[in-house]
């Protein structure tokens, strides 16, 4: 194979991604058996690929030293090894991106207004459940 995963940290060649190949178990019959269809494959995010030192360090916090991902959806090893090669490189792209910060905002007059309206209601709806003493009522 000579594709490239790509993202925009950089690209990690095929050839460096690790495979295993496994009987994939289930229902079958002797095909799934004997043949290994089920596919993994590792990447070492701290020794593969063509990218920047801090790139680098920014998958490994986020992914961790080892990228792993293990398929066995079809029963071809050819797909799943395709599925595999798909998802190394979805999850590297979203190993790049950064969440935006969360910008602090205040409620409104209006809105704090309301609230404390509706704690006031509710207040007084709970009181009108309070059990009425006896002893308060003239005879």
């Amino acid at each position: 194979m000579d594709r490239v995963l790509s993202f925009s940290g950089g690209t990690v060649p095929v050839s460096e991604i690790a495979w295993r190949f496994d009987p994939s178990g289930g229902p079958g019959g002797q095909h799934a058996n004997r043949a290994n269809t089920r596919v993994e494959a590792t990447i070492d995010l701290g020794a593969a690929g063509d990218m920047a030192p801090e790139v680098r360090q920014q998958l490994i916090d986020r992914l961790g030293n080892e990228l792993r991902v293990v398929v066995d959806e079809t029963r071809s090893q050819a797909r799943n090894r395709e599925i595999a090669l798909d998802r190394l490189e979805e999850r590297l792209r979203r190993g790049m991106v950064t969440a935006k910060p969360r910008k602090a905002t205040r409620p409104s007059r209006r809105a704090r207004r309301r609230r404390l309206d509706e704690k006031r209601r509710r207040a007084e709806t709970k009181r009108g459940r309070a059990r009425i003493d006896p002893s308060s009522f003239d005879r």
